[in-house]
């Protein structure tokens, strides 16, 4: 159960980095202030995840959490800017960054619905599946 504790809050940890980058790439290209408030309010939920997470930690493991490399930071700099270049709608951008709220909310439900963990870690995973399913329904209303 340890390792997969472990195993867990390393991947909710990635997961909030990866959506953190989308959202910091993402804002930039944003024009509509409505849209905007709802991409600061995703930041400021992940950023508090990641917080929790940061603070468990030391309980399960003496090392840091894992985050996203310079790779996969790069690489969702480089998709975001792709993807924008020709069309930097509202609806394109809603569309980017539903995309990737989704494979987190799919990870999220396998590791709630298939791994044992320690209950104060799936209270964390269940906020962030639950904050990424709200963010799918604010998204939604752009496409």
């Amino acid at each position: 159960m340890k390792k997969e504790t472990i195993n867990t809050l390393d991947e909710i940890n990635k997961g909030t980095c990866m959506g953190m980058d989308a959202v910091h790439f993402t804002l930039e290209k944003v024009k509509n202030a409505k849209l905007k408030a709802v991409l600061h309010k995703m930041y400021a939920d992940y950023e508090a995840i990641e917080e929790e997470i940061t603070k468990i930690y030391p309980k399960y493991n003496e090392s840091e959490p894992h985050e996203t490399s310079l790779m996969n930071k790069a690489m969702t700099w480089y998709g975001i800017e792709m993807k924008t270049m020709l069309d930097d709608s509202n609806s394109n951008i809603a569309e980017l960054l539903l995309k990737g709220v989704n494979m987190g909310v799919i990870e999220g439900r396998k590791i709630l619905n298939h791994k044992k963990i320690a209950v104060d870690v799936k209270k964390i995973v269940e906020k962030y599946v639950n904050m990424q399913e709200k963010a799918v329904e604010e998204l939604k209303k752009y496409l």
